[in-house]
């Protein structure tokens, strides 16, 4: 689980154009730090939520039952180029009992 998230955590990184070594200037870890943890570390959950800041992000526990439910509206936003605009809110009624 813990290398899932560390993955999570490159590919966000990447995906924003981001180096290791600007991570300095986003939560204040040098670039050694932030390799160390990207690579094999098992971080706090301040640290991850700080990180998550860092990468323009938010820590959030999703329900398993929900987990598909997430995926598939972000999979439609990012095939859409992160362009489309979600009419009403997209989180509505997703957390509730079916």
């Amino acid at each position: 689980m813990a290398g899932a998230l560390l993955q999570q955590l490159k590919k966000r990184r990447t995906a924003l154009g981001f180096k290791q070594s600007d991570m300095m200037m986003r939560i204040g870890f040098s670039r050694q730090q932030y390799q160390r943890l990207e690579a094999k570390g098992n971080p706090r959950l301040d640290t991850l939520e700080l990180i998550a800041k860092g990468l323009n992000s938010e820590v959030m526990l999703i329900p398993q039952e929900k987990l598909s439910a997430v995926v598939a509206v972000l999979e439609s936003v990012e095939s859409a180029g992160e362009k489309k605009s979600l009419s009403g809110d997209p989180w509505q009624n997703l957390l509730e009992d079916e």
